[in-house]
């Protein structure tokens, strides 16, 4: 068993509860680790055997384009996508911050985060 991460990916999106953010965006990371078998291309070097992290980002891509008004709610959708995709994979970790959230008390906030695992 083996743990492939995909860090760091970044997208503007319009996930919120303020209208602001709905017309206006904001930016947000995506984390994700997949926890799957990799003694198959670990002996022969097929991609065929392996998760294409490339895929993966096109999966978080798609998900993060359907606007919500909760990060849970968009790391719970991507999670069930990468379970549906990628039959092989045994564990999923998804982690989804927005960066410089909208305060309205007028607060700094470098980012808040939401950490799914199943």
């Amino acid at each position: 068993m083996s743990t492939i991460f995909i860090e760091g990916m970044q997208f503007l999106a319009y996930h919120g509860c303020y209208k602001e953010e709905k017309i206006i965006g904001n930016y947000f990371e995506v984390n994700v680790s997949i926890d799957y078998d990799t003694s198959a291309i670990e002996n022969n070097d097929d991609l065929e055997n392996t998760i294409n992290y490339q895929s993966v980002y096109k999966v978080v891509k798609t998900e993060m384009e359907i606007a919500s008004k909760t990060i849970e709610h968009v790391g719970y959708r991507i999670l069930n996508s990468i379970y549906r995709e990628f039959p092989a994979v045994k564990n999923v970790k998804v982690k989804v911050s927005k960066l410089n959230p909208m305060l309205l008390s007028g607060g700094v906030v470098d980012k808040v985060s939401m950490e799914l695992q199943r």
